[in-house]
């Protein structure tokens, strides 16, 4: 578990699962020759045999008056075409409440775009029936996104995700639908990244002059902020993804903008640093608390 400060907001990261190799279906270019010369993705997003490491986990905003979450991973019980997603057994809602967050206390949930790991503890599995694992919150879906979805045919990677995590909490009428630039709350606002899906967004966070933005999947992998031209195969749009990464350094590199990517393996956070011609993750200069 990580947690960050930002200004008088606190982050707090609940891992679901964290992976090492197996992503090349995500970022084909990602292989051994093409990531062990990026030196300073070891020890933390690749291993010494240039193999990606990679986080699925949720994201805790807390402030003074509000608990949410961002992203809510996989899920248990959920048959998946991705072998090591499908009917999974783990204790994320156990871990959840060791994190000092009751899901019941939630009160609002922020989904950056309606993919399988990303929706899946939106739901849990009780008595044979789906429902919403966090009853009290209002459930934050932006209306391109869930426009498309509705509206499209079901993908392999995706299918079963508007069944059995998306329409359950529209049955218990706990959706918003909002638009790509929504704000949730004074200095938590949506901030539109598309590319990834057609409605994709991250969510920006500012209090006391202090500047964070969780990622969503604008980055999988810390990988593609040196190569920002590797466009993930999972991509609805990548020449619209890459724009939105190139947009994304233009506009934080070499800022004091906390950067928490929402697949960034352990430290999963840093700053978007220039190195020669191109941005490297700088990690050392956080302050997180693991």
């Amino acid at each position: 578990m990580n947690s960050w400060q930002v200004g008088n907001i606190k982050i707090t990261r609940v891992v679901e699962m964290q992976v090492t190799g197996g992503s090349r279906f995500i970022l084909p270019q990602a292989i051994p020759e093409t990531i062990l010369p990026m030196q300073w993705l070891q020890p933390h997003f690749a291993d010494e045999q240039g193999k990606l490491i990679m986080s699925i986990h949720a994201l805790v905003i807390e402030t003074a008056d509000r608990k949410m979450i961002v992203d809510t991973c996989i899920g248990n019980d959920k048959k998946r075409n991705i072998a090591n997603w499908s009917n999974l057994q783990l204790p994320f809602l156990e871990d959840l409440q060791k994190a000092g967050y009751d899901r019941f206390e939630i009160d609002t949930v922020m989904c950056t775009h309606l993919h399988v790991d990303h929706v899946g503890w939106n739901t849990m599995l009780m008595d044979g029936e789906w429902i919403p694992t966090f009853p009290n919150a209002e459930y934050l879906m932006g209306k391109k996104e869930y426009e498309y979805w509705h509206n499209a045919e079901p993908d392999q990677l995706n299918e079963g995700l508007l069944e059995d995590s998306v329409k359950p909490v529209f049955d218990a009428g706990l959706v918003k639908l909002v638009p790509m630039d929504f704000e949730v709350c004074e200095g938590i606002y949506f901030e539109a990244t598309p590319g990834h899906t057609p409605g994709h967004v991250s969510i920006h966070i500012e209090s006391q002059g202090q500047h964070a933005l969780i990622t969503g999947d604008s980055f999988h992998h810390p990988c593609q902020i040196e190569k920002v031209q590797w466009s993930s195969s999972a991509d609805y749009d990548q020449v619209a993804s890459k724009q939105t990464r190139e947009s994304l350094l233009t506009k934080y590199g070499d800022s004091n903008v906390l950067i928490i990517g929402t697949h960034f393996a352990t430290p999963t956070a840093g700053y978007l640093r220039k190195k020669g011609s191109t941005y490297v993750l700088d990690v050392d200069s956080t302050d997180s608390v693991i």
